[in-house]
């Protein structure tokens, strides 16, 4: 019996080398359906600031579209008047509001709509006066949130007239001087003059999401912490909501994507999917956060073994069929968190004809496609939070029923 064990042993090990030596990770193979223009890669880097850097490279698309000018907006513009309202409301409500680097699209849109927006060139380092070339954000993080939690405990039993001040000359030591006029080719402009002269208007733009935990067609406040300025969402069925994606995308548009990125399916590689296998998320901070070095390691020591040897293509993998049942599960029960904001410029199929979306990141030219990921349509209907488009991209059928749906709309098509 013994020697029937060990000889059994021999043979499922063997059989696992000749198996390793015919078979691969699949490989995908993309071809592009359709592509709308986007601007360059940017690089958050060490920065909680993904919902700011979708938004403008969303803004730039936006611009491009509507004018043709191609232009380069300053993140770290947007993102100082952004801490600077946050203050204001952390202290009103005695500290009783998230303050930390993640926030929404809402918040930009509200930052261009009240203040306007600036060329990236407009101070030379302007964004970066704290030594380094790329937002390393996390000693202006923590000093800003230990000024206005300490504020918001009114230890004089009355505010003073200084505290704002300080906290703006706080932004202003690590950011640079605000840039309260400009010059753009040989114009000087303010950054409200700038944005209405790029044409750029925030009032036309429509927050969607998909949640049974309130009625559909109605605008809801998406209940999650990083949406502190309680911005609506219109609610819609999930195959409506993609609809509506895909409308987007066909007719020229581009979308500002807010999703979950903790799955297992979302790679260093530019890949994200719904494998029908499921992994539990991890802990950490933005790209490392979400995607890990560990399994990627992992990889590269397995192809390194099967150097050499032939190798045939497996097939792709199956993916998880999306119900709405499945998405409002895991919102509720937490798998589906507000990790990241991306943008989504195009179309793609595989080489098996399944139909995925080309997402523009802000993490540099990472992974495969050189800050590109194709995000599947299965992930996209499960991990969406919600997303921002143009209200001309949103099909007729559906505005007709956002309208009968409410006497006083919040949002006029």
């Amino acid at each position: 019996m013994k020697r029937f064990f060990i000889t059994a042993a021999m043979f499922l090990t063997l059989g696992s080398a000749v198996y390793a030596q015919q078979t691969a990770e699949p490989e995908y193979e993309f071809t592009t359906v359709k592509e709308n223009p986007i601007t360059s890669i940017k690089n958050q880097f060490m920065s909680g600031t993904c919902w700011c850097f979708s938004s403008l490279s969303f803004v730039e698309s936006e611009i491009l579209r509507q004018s043709g000018k191609e232009v380069d907006l300053s993140e770290m513009y947007i993102v100082g008047k952004a801490y600077h309202d946050r203050a204001v409301k952390y202290v009103r409500l005695d500290g009783h509001l998230n303050f930390a680097a993640g926030s929404s699209f809402g918040d930009v849109m509200d930052v261009i709509k009240n203040y306007g927006m600036v060329p990236q060139n407009v101070t030379p380092g302007y964004g970066f006066q704290y030594g380094t070339e790329l937002p390393v954000h996390n000693e202006l993080d923590a000093v800003l949130k230990g000024y206005v939690e300490a504020v918001a405990q009114v230890p004089n039993r009355k505010l003073s007239t200084a505290w704002q001040k300080g906290f703006d000359g706080i932004i202003e030591a690590y950011f640079g001087e605000d840039p309260k006029t400009f010059e753009v080719d040989g114009k000087t402009y303010t950054p409200a003059e700038y944005r209405d002269a790029l044409g750029f208007n925030p009032d036309d733009y429509i927050n969607l999401a998909s949640f049974t935990h309130h009625p559909f067609y109605e605008p809801f406040v998406i209940e999650v912490c990083d949406n502190w300025r309680w911005g609506n969402a219109y609610n819609l069925p999930i195959d409506e909501l993609m609809e509506v994606m895909y409308n987007a995308i066909n007719n020229g548009y581009t979308i500002l994507w807010g999703s979950d990125v903790s799955e297992k399916g979302f790679t260093r590689d530019g890949l994200a999917v719904m494998p029908a296998v499921k992994e539990e998320k991890k802990a950490g901070s933005d790209q490392e956060r979400w995607t890990g070095k560990a399994k990627e390691e992992k990889k590269a020591a397995e192809k390194k073994s099967r150097k050499g040897k032939k190798v045939e293509k497996a097939p792709l993998p199956e993916e998880m069929e999306i119900t709405q049942e499945m998405r409002q599960i895991a919102y509720d029960n937490k798998t589906t968190t507000d990790d990241h904001g991306m943008h989504i410029f195009g179309l793609a199929k595989d080489q098996e004809g399944r139909s995925y979306f080309m997402v523009k990141n802000s993490w540099g030219e990472a992974g495969k496609y050189k800050g590109i990921w194709y995000a599947s349509d299965s992930f996209v209907k499960y991990k969406t939070l919600n997303f921002l488009v143009h209200k001309d991209a949103v099909p007729e059928s559906i505005k007709a029923k956002l309208r009968a749906k409410q006497q006083e709309t919040l949002f006029q098509f």
